[in-house]
């Protein structure tokens, strides 16, 4: 299928001064979790709420920061949601992008909203 990406703005809630970020994130379904680089973490200015373990590709366990909240804005859907700080890019996780129903195109590499609830996100709870 090959990667796929998206351009999203990041903000924190906490702090409206700050203005959004504007960033390109790999939309991975096979991570849960949003992760953001150091350097994005900086300059939204979030603090780190716990230190959370996690497993990389290669096996290793890693302690990385865990901060937030973070706004994830994604067209005019959005969410609010926790970040692990590690890695040098943004990779958007299935969490987020199930709270803005999201899905990825894969015929089209790209990520969009889901087609079957084009005007407001549908969540399934029973």
């Amino acid at each position: 299928m090959g990667h796929v990406f998206a351009e999203l703005e990041l903000s924190n809630p906490r702090r409206e001064d700050l203005a959004p970020l504007a960033v390109k994130a790999l939309a991975d379904t096979g991570a849960l979790m949003l992760c953001i680089p150091e350097h994005v973490a900086v300059q939204l200015d979030l603090e780190a709420e716990s230190m959370r373990e996690v497993s990389v590709a290669d096996g290793r366990s890693t302690r990385v920061p865990y901060v937030g909240p973070v706004k994830v804005a994604f067209g005019k859907r959005f969410c609010y949601v926790g970040a692990l700080v590690l890695g040098d890019e943004v990779l958007l996780g299935v969490v987020p992008m199930e709270d803005m129903d999201l899905v990825v195109d894969p015929a089209r590499r790209k990520l969009t909203v889901d087609p079957a609830s084009p005007n407001l996100p549908h969540a399934r709870v029973k």
